[in-house]
């Protein structure tokens, strides 16, 4: 069974060459992966904070909240 990999972002260049960094390194054999962009989906930043996500980019994984560079805060995107 894939473990499951939620990738957010919000579209900015920081953000976006996180994104083709980072999914080019996860095996997709193992993990399914989602990639949400908070800036088009807004519905979804109140979830990305209760996983622990403070700024994009950032990998949750298994539970556990990777903080790639930094974007841009989470609550800019509210």
């Amino acid at each position: 069974m894939k473990k499951k990999a939620v990738f957010y972002h919000a579209g900015c260049p920081v953000c976006v060459s996180a994104e083709q960094s980072v999914l080019a390194a996860l095996d997709r054999n193992r993990f399914d992966v989602e990639v949400v962009h908070l800036g088009m989906t807004k519905g979804r930043v109140l979830e990305a904070e209760k996983l622990g996500v403070k700024s994009v980019p950032a990998l949750v994984l298994e539970g556990q909240v990777s903080h790639i560079n930094f974007g841009a805060n989470l609550s800019a995107l509210k």
